[in-house]
């Protein structure tokens, strides 16, 4: 069954508040068994906050905008009554659900967004320009673009979601759940403005996806708000397109549970501050996931930006004096091709070191090609963590044991070299193989390989 928006007084004026008639077709649809409500092309919505229910597939045709309000009253508020004291630290949703949600669904199975229309957030209602290369909000929290909770056998197709003025898509607590050709396209200069958040959820695709926004693409999380959902488990993503001013693919920070079973393909980063960072900072453990057949193209955004162009990078630290982060164990990285400013960084804890770690047929090109300094790592946010002036290796790790590199090689290339150091530095690192590595130093004064005695 069909249910037109328009029949149930949508104006598609861009000034009505559609809401009221959206939320109409959506509630008569789902008692009526479910179907599609569909805004129709050419038209553009204007609306506050809609709540999807069971077996209703929101359906946006080719030329149709639906736009989030600008009035924050008009949102709904998942967290009404409730103190979150990471959103007023941070503006983030560590400790609750997120604040305010455009799209919204709870305890709704078989649910659908689809169609080639576009869903956009309004981004500049809620936040400012502070510098040429930032953008942050005149209050917090923004809104969540689309959070669906609880919800099974769930899938989001080919639409356009843009301007979102905090994370865009964030499934938590979700079963079988299906992204597919969507295209995210968010103002590089929005922080926090995420594009694909799975958190706590279970058998994940996600399927041919464009991303490009000011914050992680694609960030698998499992946090403190959603705890009641268990692990993040059985994820796949397969040829997507990523450019980000944060890590294009992340897992972390938010790990107050664990993370396992997750393959990872076919995809591209270009432009992108960061490539694949696995960030542990909460209790929660890493195990189980593939990385193969990537290339990586980073540089350095602006020193206000987290993260200093690691094509690859893997940590476990605690998020603070109350925390001790989890353990993160075979992880693998095949076919992958890095050119970027920055080399691969591994840091493990003393006393928690990372391990099982294969890189094969790795490739790391590193030039120069910002302003912006070099020969350093980022090891934020964490208890006592900051940017640490190191200069660059092609392979730096610490603290990480089991480690594997088979026919990886590395390059120095370009005139400007004075930041960057060894083809592989090591310290700390327990049973570290190497087959048939190929990389020299940046200076012929410098050893190629370094490998310090194990010291914890």
């Amino acid at each position: 069954m069909t249910f037109n928006v328009l029949d149930f007084g949508a104006k598609a004026d861009r000034v009505t508040d559609d809401a009221p008639a959206i939320q109409a077709a959506i509630d008569v649809c789902s008692k009526a068994g479910g179907g599609r409500v569909v805004l129709e092309g050419g038209k553009h919505f204007y609306s506050g906050s809609i709540i999807l229910k069971e077996n209703v597939d929101l359906h946006l045709e080719r030329g149709a905008v639906l736009q989030a309000h600008k009035a924050l009253e008009r949102y709904f508020h998942p967290n009404a009554g409730q103190r979150d004291d990471g959103v007023e630290r941070v503006g983030t949703p560590v400790t609750l659900k997120p604040s305010y949600v455009f799209i919204y669904a709870k305890d709704a199975d078989n649910i659908a967004i689809s169609g080639e229309g576009a869903i956009d957030g309004n981004a500049y209602a809620f936040v400012r320009q502070v510098s040429p290369y930032y953008v942050t909000g005149d209050f917090y929290p923004r809104p969540t673009l689309v959070y669906v909770e609880h919800c099974n056998h769930i899938s989001f197709k080919d639409v356009i979601m843009r301007n979102a003025p905090f994370w865009t898509l964030h499934p938590a607590g979700c079963d079988d759940v299906l992204i597919s050709g969507l295209r995210i396209l968010n103002d590089l200069n929005v922080a926090n403005s995420d594009g694909i958040d799975p958190d706590h959820s279970t058998n994940v695709r996600i399927i041919g996806c464009h991303v490009t926004c000011a914050d992680d693409c694609i960030c698998l999380k499992s946090s403190s708000g959603n705890m009641e959902y268990g692990p993040l488990k059985n994820v796949i993503i397969s040829g997507c397109t990523l450019t980000s001013t944060s890590a294009a693919l992340k897992i972390g920070t938010e790990g107050t549970g664990d993370f396992e079973n997750v393959v990872v393909d076919n995809c591209i980063i270009s432009d992108s501050n960061r490539g694949i960072s696995i960030q542990i900072r909460d209790g929660g453990n890493v195990r189980n996931v593939s990385f193969s057949n990537i290339i990586i193209e980073t540089r350095r955004f602006a020193e206000c930006w987290w993260g200093c162009a690691e094509p690859i990078t893997i940590s476990t630290h605690d998020r603070d004096e109350h925390t001790k982060s989890g353990h993160i164990s075979n992880v693998r990285f095949s076919n992958i091709t890095c050119d970027s400013e920055n080399g691969v960084f591994l840091s493990g804890s003393r006393g928690n070191h990372i391990e099982d770690i294969l890189f094969e047929n790795v490739r790391v090109v590193v030039r120069a090609k910002s302003k912006w300094p070099k020969g350093m790592y980022d090891l934020r946010p964490g208890y006592g963590q900051r940017i640490e002036e190191i200069k660059t290796s092609g392979f730096y790790m610490r603290r990480a044991d089991h480690v594997i590199l088979r026919n990886c090689q590395v390059k120095f290339e370009g005139e400007e070299k004075n930041d960057f150091s060894h083809a592989l530095y090591a310290e700390e690192c327990r049973d570290m193989t190497l087959k048939n590595f190929r990389g020299q130093a940046a200076s012929s004064s410098l050893e190629n390989v370094v490998i310090r005695q194990d010291k914890s």
